[in-house]
């Protein structure tokens, strides 16, 4: 499984496969284990045993203790990558930009109204797609210029559902 690993505002490119990872084109022997009952993480790799604090911000998002300090970084794998890359979701100026379909459906519910402010994670949409129901939420906070769509609406895959302007 590929993954795109956001640290420092460096992307790190992370392929799993077994006990190996493939980091930037380098090929290293990686476990990675969760103590019982704490918050760390025990990572061994290429022999060398690391513990790692860590905190899930969510999101994909995790705060991890290294040499006393503590860093932010952001975990995503390929599909959630290019889900977001459909639906608007990356990272943007806050509260500017689209929620675009990720996929065919029909719009079950608008849980928004123009005008409303909406926080990071709020949801918006409810879309659904090959029977299953699917929550789409606000990427970051700000305010519903324009909702684009009603409920009972057939979607097409990358259609603008929902228009967002800055909070201030």
């Amino acid at each position: 499984m590929k993954y795109h690993v956001t640290l420092d505002g460096r992307e790190i490119v992370v392929e799993v496969d077994g006990d190996h990872v493939l980091v930037d084109g380098k090929r290293l022997s990686a476990t990675l284990t969760t103590v019982p009952g704490t918050p760390i993480r025990q990572l061994l790799l290429d022999g060398h045993s690391y513990a790692l604090p860590t905190e899930s911000l969510g999101g994909g998002r995790w705060a991890i203790t290294t040499g006393g300090e503590r860093r932010e970084l952001e975990v995503v794998d390929e599909r959630t990558r290019h889900i977001r890359s459909l639906t608007g979701t990356t990272a943007r100026k806050a509260g500017t930009g689209t929620l675009k379909a990720p996929m065919p459906g029909l719009v079950v519910r608008v849980q928004v109204e123009a005008g409303q402010q909406v926080a990071a994670g709020m949801p918006v949409i409810v879309l659904e797609a090959m029977k299953m129901e699917n929550q789409l939420k606000a990427a970051a906070p700000g305010v519903v210029a324009a909702i684009k769509v009603q409920p009972g609406q057939a979607v097409e895959k990358g259609q603008v559902l929902v228009e967002f302007t800055d909070a201030s």
